[in-house]
């Protein structure tokens, strides 16, 4: 969408029968699988399933006329190009004003292609942006590593603290591809993250910018 869906779970009145509410989002998780730029939107919308409001389901509505607005917009699959895994993750610190869990979002390319993204809260807290950043990094070495590389081996050390061995996990995973010179690491602008299109709500020129980017076509756009 031209702009994110920005919703909390206490808008508006409760839904008096919810049942159409939880069939179209199901309809649209299932479309997140060929539309990444619905992927961040149909996140929030999925966490109202339980007592879905009215302004969920008017952001809904809103989700699929946008769709219906461009039939013919989809993915651009060049047929020639480089075999090179890029990735780009972020991480939107405490994103989520109920729980305060940070949103980690990523994408990843073959070539020019895009095939591979994802939005996901994270299952902790992070008491800090590096810390959330480093579990986003972790989750994108993960599916870079199942796409191309061997599966993966992770032991975690008996000595780490329980309350803290999730994030040695995910250090380990991180500097052990690292290390081995499979994976190799580079900041990326904020102008430039594209990572950002899964992890919070955008404003229509960053949308749009991003969106190009992601190579989406409209088979219908006036040639």
């Amino acid at each position: 969408m031209e702009e994110n869906i920005k919703l909390l779970h206490t808008d508006g009145d409760l839904l008096k029968n919810p049942s159409l509410y939880r069939r179209l989002v199901g309809r649209l998780i299932y479309l997140t699988i060929t539309r990444p730029k619905i992927t961040y939107s149909v996140h929030i919308l999925s966490q109202f399933m339980q007592e879905p409001r009215k302004p969920h389901l008017d952001a809904v509505y809103h989700l699929l006329r946008y769709l219906k607005a461009a039939p013919g917009q989809g993915l651009y699959f060049p047929s020639e190009g480089n075999l090179l895994l890029t990735g780009f993750s972020d991480a939107d610190w405490a994103r989520c004003s109920i729980t305060r869990r940070s949103v980690t979002g990523y994408c990843i390319f073959l070539g020019g292609a895009l095939i591979s993204w994802r939005t996901k809260k994270q299952t902790t807290v992070s008491r800090s942006s590096a810390k959330s950043e480093y579990r986003a990094m972790a989750s994108i070495t993960c599916d870079v590593s199942l796409l191309g590389l061997a599966a993966l081996h992770i032991a975690a050390n008996p000595v780490y603290h329980e309350r803290t061995k999730h994030i040695e996990i995910n250090c380990h995973v991180v500097r052990e591809w690292i290390q081995s010179g499979a994976i190799v690491t580079a900041h990326v602008p904020s102008a430039c993250q594209l990572a950002d299109m899964f992890t919070k709500p955008l404003g229509q020129p960053t949308f749009r910018s991003l969106l190009g980017k992601f190579r989406v076509l409209d088979i219908h756009a006036p040639a």
